[in-house]
């Protein structure tokens, strides 16, 4: 049976390597927490510029005159 000094060096070393996984945990959240933001931007942008251009920028699709080549 480990003495109660190795429990305790164990129980520290198991904390210190999780203070270590929730601080690079915490870093990737962080960095996709970033990425996500950034990304709405940039689908905000896209929907208001479709929005300024009205029917002009996008072409209605139509099946029978989209057909490709080898139909």
């Amino acid at each position: 049976m480990k003495s109660l000094e190795n429990q305790i060096i164990d129980l520290q070393s198991s904390l210190a390597h999780l203070e270590i996984t929730v601080e690079d945990l915490n870093k990737v959240i962080s960095n996709q927490d970033k990425q996500l933001q950034d990304m709405q931007r940039q689908i905000q942008l896209m929907y208001n510029h479709l929005l300024s251009n009205g029917d002009s920028g996008i072409a209605a699709f139509d099946l029978l005159a989209d057909k490709p080549p080898h139909y």
